[in-house]
């Protein structure tokens, strides 16, 4: 039985739900009707049709990443906990963030993160083209090192693997770098060492 009441947010709730689960190809007006147990006409009333549909979605992500709040007692805290929040975000929609990208709109959804970054490089006495530079750093580090996260979770199985390649002749008779190098990676912990090592550097070089 189809429902009988349905608003435009459970739509774009649901439409996002299945893109970031099976991509845009997998999102019909047929299925999303299926998923909202309502007849394919109750989604065009309220989206219009699917390319009406996306751009609601894209829309809706540019917003979503927008409201990125710093935490932190200092600026550098404050400006690592937006990196971390930024990183978290784009790994958590990455079909949509692509879909974003396709329509033009990736500098308008980095916005939002730059003005915060901007605040928090003015609070520790960073200005101009310095300033500047440092923002620009600290989002292409977050960018970059998502984009090889997620190569390395679509990369095929390595053979051979990075355990059986580090071993004492290969890190310079270093056993305790082998067995470190050979370990699973701690992704959220590097990301957040390489950001603050980043950030603690951009910041001692403001008055030189």
């Amino acid at each position: 039985m189809a429902r009988e009441s349905l608003t435009r947010e459970e739509v774009l709730v649901a439409a996002g739900s299945l893109v970031r689960q099976h991509g845009p190809a997998a999102l019909t007006m047929r299925k999303l009707a299926a998923e909202l147990g309502t007849a394919v006409t109750s989604i065009y009333w309220h989206v219009g049709n699917r390319e009406s549909l996306l751009d609601a979605l894209v829309e809706r992500t540019v917003e979503e990443l927008g409201e990125i709040a710093p935490r932190g007692r200092t600026p550098a805290a404050r400006v690592v906990s937006v990196a971390r929040t930024l990183r978290r975000e784009l790994r958590a929609r990455p079909h949509l963030i692509a879909m974003v990208h396709e329509r033009g709109l990736t500098e308008r959804m980095f916005l939002p993160a730059q003005q915060a970054l901007v605040r928090e490089m003015h609070a520790a006495g960073l200005r101009g083209a310095r300033a500047a530079q440092a923002v620009r750093a600290v989002q292409f580090q977050v960018v970059g090192y998502v984009l090889v996260e997620r190569n390395r979770e679509r990369a095929p199985r390595q053979r051979p693997a990075e355990e059986e390649l580090w071993h004492a002749a290969t890190s310079g008779q270093d056993p305790s770098l082998a067995r470190a190098l050979a370990a699973p990676v701690d992704q959220e912990r590097l990301f957040t060492d390489s950001v603050r090592a980043l950030v603690d550097g951009l910041l001692r070089g403001r008055d030189t």
